[in-house]
């Protein structure tokens, strides 16, 4: 049986994670467009499994969110980088732990809070712009 409430689920999961992978991707990040997309349909999934099916079995469903949040740990910590007394790759391994949440959120049908996560998430992005460095 077809399941269009979960495709739906991975298709809005799709289109939030690519408005943020989009600005990574334009301004060159390690982790890009494709990344933020997986980041979020692979949560998405974990969650909607985890909840409609494993949850119905009587398991935990808050378990398996918790190993997902360590493996994007894992992730992250792939795109940051020292180089010359400077780390470099946080924004980007904080913007796939955001896309996670996001994924997260759609997986449970928390359409606002996943809608306002990334907009609040990409603005944060761009705030670069207007940020002060040293």
């Amino acid at each position: 049986m077809i399941e269009l409430s979960s495709i739906f689920k991975l298709v809005i999961s799709f289109i939030l994670a690519a408005l943020l992978g989009i600005e990574r991707e334009i301004h060159k990040k390690p982790a890009g467009l494709r990344t933020h997309i997986l980041v979020a349909v692979g949560t998405t999934i974990f969650t909607i499994l985890s909840y409609k099916y494993f949850g119905a079995l009587g398991a935990d469903p808050a378990r398996i969110a918790s190993y997902v949040l360590a493996g994007i740990g894992f992730i992250g910590g792939g795109v940051i980088l020292k180089e010359n007394h400077r780390v470099l790759g946080l924004t980007t391994a904080a913007s796939l732990w955001l896309t996670a949440s996001v994924g997260m959120a759609v997986g449970i049908g928390a359409y606002d809070l996943a809608a306002t996560g990334t907009i609040l998430g990409l603005l944060s992005l761009l705030l670069k712009n207007i940020e002060k460095r040293e």
